[in-house]
């Protein structure tokens, strides 16, 4: 199941994350935190991605098919929503 992935992922993610504070200590050179905190963003945007994918084959593909006009404009600005802050950041 892709749940599953996604959560190894942020299992892998939490021990880099306890890396980068462990770099943070001990005082290390700034850019190489950097690339660290880098390969962080890159695993969350996987998982993000992992996570997205199963929305639209799931609860999209619902919404979509499903009789109520309201729950198919729901998801759809739902996602354009999720883009919308992804944005911002």
């Amino acid at each position: 199941m892709k749940h599953e992935d996604a959560a190894k992922r942020l299992k892998t993610v939490e021990g880099h994350i306890a890396g980068i504070r462990r770099m943070l200590d001990e005082e290390q050179y700034c850019i190489d935190v950097i690339r660290q905190i880098q390969a962080v963003q890159s695993a969350l945007n996987k998982v993000s991605k992992i996570i997205l994918d199963e929305h639209l084959h799931s609860c999209v593909i619902t919404a979509v098919q499903g009789e109520d006009p309201g729950d198919r404009e729901k998801v759809l600005q739902e996602i354009v929503d999720v883009f919308e802050v992804s944005k911002k950041v």
